[in-house]
């Protein structure tokens, strides 16, 4: 864990250093920003509609800054040609995957929380419930740990950070959709299929304040899940 911890640290401050943390974290807040001020004051809505269109337009902005922060995390590395050094080195491939988790997680967190002064605006000209704040943001957390895995997972397989957020992309976007495809299936079907859609049936119990365990353990599953499937592919890579 402390070699992992190592990784983190080191992977963190270069996001730091590098101009793609800064424009991540400027991104982020400038499109939250703008969809918070289009949806609090040009449309009339109640304050708890506000703060539950805010977390939806803020769960896409952290899919996407999940996916351009997880691309680098092993593409580069490999890009590079310091992978191999990480490999001859006396680290544990799952202390390596966990490391860059971590470190992209860490951004994820970072950028999420410079966002909450967003809905404490709503306190101004309104009144909403603090869970439901701490809620949603708990959403916002968990969905970006599920896609920080996967771009991660992707990162393992590809060469460069371009393909690597292809990959990301490609395996994401099905994972959406699967919501829509529950719609068009006969039950039970529909049902299996929606709860495994990474957005739609069980980000929108947390955008509306409401906490269900059922969502939480999905998004440690997925998370899990992606980290176990990165971890598999970089001791497969190893012994090639």
């Amino acid at each position: 864990m402390s070699r992992a911890l190592l990784i983190a640290r080191r992977e963190l401050y270069a996001y730091l250093r590098s101009p793609l943390g800064s424009v991540i974290i400027a991104g982020v807040l400038l499109f939250d920003g703008i969809y918070f001020y289009w949806q609090g004051l040009t449309e009339k809505l109640l304050s708890a509609q506000v703060l539950q269109q805010f977390f939806y337009g803020a769960s896409g902005a952290t899919m996407v800054a999940s996916i351009v922060l997880s691309m680098r995390l092993l593409a580069e590395e490999r890009q590079t040609g310091t992978l191999t050094l990480l490999n001859t080195a006396p680290i544990r491939d799952r202390d390596i995957v966990l490391g860059k988790f971590l470190s992209a997680f860490g951004m994820i967190a970072l950028t999420t929380v410079l966002t909450v002064y967003m809905p404490l605006l709503i306190f101004v000209n309104g009144k909403v419930s603090v869970g439901h704040i701490v809620v949603g943001y708990l959403g916002l957390l968990l969905l970006g740990a599920a896609t920080v895995s996967i771009g991660l997972f992707a990162s393992s397989l590809a060469k460069s950070q371009v393909v690597a957020a292809i990959v990301g992309v490609v395996i994401l976007v099905p994972m959406l959709l699967l919501w829509a495809l529950a719609r068009a299936t006969d039950p039970p079907l529909n049902t299996f299929l929606a709860a495994l859609a990474l957005h739609h049936e069980n980000q929108r119990a947390f955008m509306v304040g409401t906490l269900e365990l059922w969502h939480v353990v999905y998004y440690i599953a997925v998370s899990y899940f992606f980290l176990l499937a990165a971890t598999k592919s970089l001791e497969a890579r190893r012994w090639r």
